[in-house]
């Protein structure tokens, strides 16, 4: 058990920070670490005299906001366990999940609670409008009157204010998951789990406070929760929300105006600003001879660097990349010029973090980094030849298993307390992590060869004019799925069967470097975006059976 406690951590962040800025909404006002924990303090009070007993539920739909990271830390640091929910969801996922967890109250904005029925929610006592923290719904009139005492009441002063005392041996979140293979599971998180990655994160990147973070990746996903909104919260930072779904435009005009410390961000937004800003630069005639000559190519990429940097805000410590695999030859690409950019791997399971290695370490490309201080990891049944097995891992950050599941828990931890995490890799000497596939995404092919599909599609997806791949099996034949990216068609004045028989070059072309036996032998081009989870994985299970 870590002697660093999680809500003494927030009470410490909040008095040693008062008047400093703490939260801002994009485009909207701001509140400072002293208004925050007012808002805390009020919110206790709806708590307490509202019936709400510690270990009881509070359900967290919307989001980035101000708000929903005031509800957040108000119910953690009651000793309630907060339930934060993807607002990606349907209404009947959303309900499901809400009588699952058995909340008792339930923060949400206007327009999920539209397509709410409070009758498939039995346990829910009350529900709030999370713009202004008034109530929408109530079931018990205490809910409604406590709510009403709070709001008149007077904000604490920096002298008076305190935070109950939590263990963090207590739960504090139920995580349900976005998985791309299944419905979703509640992982249940200790205190001691979430600071454990927040304490590792902040002696990695060494935040000040006061400098800009912009939060945009889903504050509901474990990722998103641990890196852009606790670990900076704890230093100080002054955290920026973009509410809305963030288009690389929008991003991008983010980090220019805000220049924050640090970037967060999954593959899917870096690999299309590489492709569509700098990837057609880079391929002109004319720069491809500069790369070539000696020397001349480092100021090209001395260019480039600061280019990609300054797109990024210029001012950020590290660009650290996770929720899924970053194309390798686009990390190689950046690594290469000198960005400082980095590749992290976690799950929910952990709260997330499992392993990641700071920039100025140079880990090598393709890894993710070292497991982290608090883990322990095994590659189990190594194949002999790759070294390739499951990763598994157990500590400290682990969680304590799937809410009212005990069946898929017994799955996921072992008797000796391992977690199989159903990822596939292997670890080098110097124990750097490298992760191949999920096993269940594994094809197993009629002569006995494994084929990882992550691995040919990340090399498809370099070849001209592919935004997006996907590698399944028909009856006994590797099959590509690809999604153009149709700015390059554009450009190349592309139609209809142009483009297939682009593609079709593109799949010889790919066949010529890869083993016989993970040959594509077919290709079919879509016209659609692959559905995708919230933290922009695709949800390959909805096209396993597309021939």
């Amino acid at each position: 058990m870590l002697k660093e406690n999680f809500v003494e951590t927030i009470d410490t962040a909040i008095n040693t920070h008062w008047d400093v800025p703490c939260f801002s909404n994009l485009n909207g006002p701001t509140i400072t670490y002293g208004e925050v924990g007012g808002s805390i303090h009020r919110l206790h009070h709806v708590f307490e005299h509202g019936g709400l007993k510690r270990g009881d539920r509070v359900g967290l739909i919307g989001r980035n906001s101000a708000h929903w990271g005031v509800t957040y830390l108000a119910a953690v640091s009651y000793g309630a366990v907060i339930v934060p929910i993807l607002p990606d969801f349907t209404s009947a996922e959303i309900e499901h999940i809400v009588r699952h967890s058995e909340c008792k109250l339930l923060f949400v904005t206007d327009a999920i609670y539209d397509g709410l029925t409070e009758e498939k929610m039995p346990t829910v006592q009350g529900i709030f409008r999370l713009k202004d923290f008034s109530v929408f719904w109530q079931d018990d009139k205490a809910v409604a009157k406590a709510s009403e005492e709070a709001a008149a009441l007077k904000a604490p002063s920096q002298s008076d204010f305190s935070l109950p005392s939590v263990s963090n041996d207590d739960l504090a979140a139920i995580v349900y998951t976005s998985g791309t293979t299944g419905f979703s599971k509640g992982v249940m998180l200790t205190s001691n789990s979430l600071i454990a990655n927040v304490i590792f994160f902040n002696r990695q990147v060494e935040l000040q406070a006061g400098e800009n973070i912009v939060s945009f990746l889903p504050l509901a996903h474990a990722f998103g929760c641990a890196f852009d909104f606790l670990a900076p919260l704890v230093q100080g930072c002054h955290i920026t929300f973009i509410e809305k779904i963030p288009t690389p435009k929008v991003l991008l005009k983010c980090f220019n105006e805000l220049k924050p410390a640090v970037v967060m961000s999954v593959p899917l937004i870096i690999e299309k600003i590489y492709r569509n800003r700098i990837k057609p630069l880079i391929e002109t005639p004319k720069m491809q001879f500069m790369l070539k000559v000696p020397g001349l190519n480092k100021v090209v990429h001395k260019k480039i660097r600061e280019k990609i940097y300054n797109v990024f805000g210029g001012n950020y410590k590290q660009m650290v990349i996770g929720g899924a695999a970053l194309n390798k030859d686009i990390e190689d690409f950046f690594r290469t010029i000198g960005l400082s950019l980095t590749c992290g791997y976690g799950m929910t399971e952990c709260g997330p973090l499992i392993s990641y290695s700071k920039w100025e370490d140079n880990p090598p490309v393709g890894s993710v980094g070292k497991v982290i201080d608090y883990l322990e990891c095994r590659i189990a049944d190594p194949d002999p030849e790759t070294g390739i097995g499951e990763v598994q891992v157990r500590g400290e950050n682990l969680m304590l298993g799937y809410y009212l599941d005990e069946e898929s828990t017994k799955q996921t931890i072992d008797a000796a307390g391992w977690l199989l995490t159903g990822d596939l890799g292997k670890l080098d000497s110097e124990g750097y992590l490298y992760l191949t596939g999920r096993s269940k995404n594994m094809i197993l092919t009629a002569t006995g060869q494994n084929v990882y599909p992550e691995e040919i599609e990340s090399q498809l997806n370099n070849l001209p004019c592919v935004e997006e791949s996907l590698i399944i099996e028909s009856e006994g034949k590797l099959v590509a799925l690809v999604y153009p990216n149709l700015e390059s068609v554009d450009s190349a004045c592309l139609k209809g069967k142009q483009v297939e028989d682009l593609m079709e070059d593109n799949r010889k072309v790919l066949n010529l470097k890869l083993p016989g036996f993970c040959q594509i032998t077919r290709l079919k081009v879509r016209y659609e975006e692959f559905e995708k989870t919230p933290t922009k994985k695709i949800k390959r299970r909805f096209y396993q059976a597309i021939a």
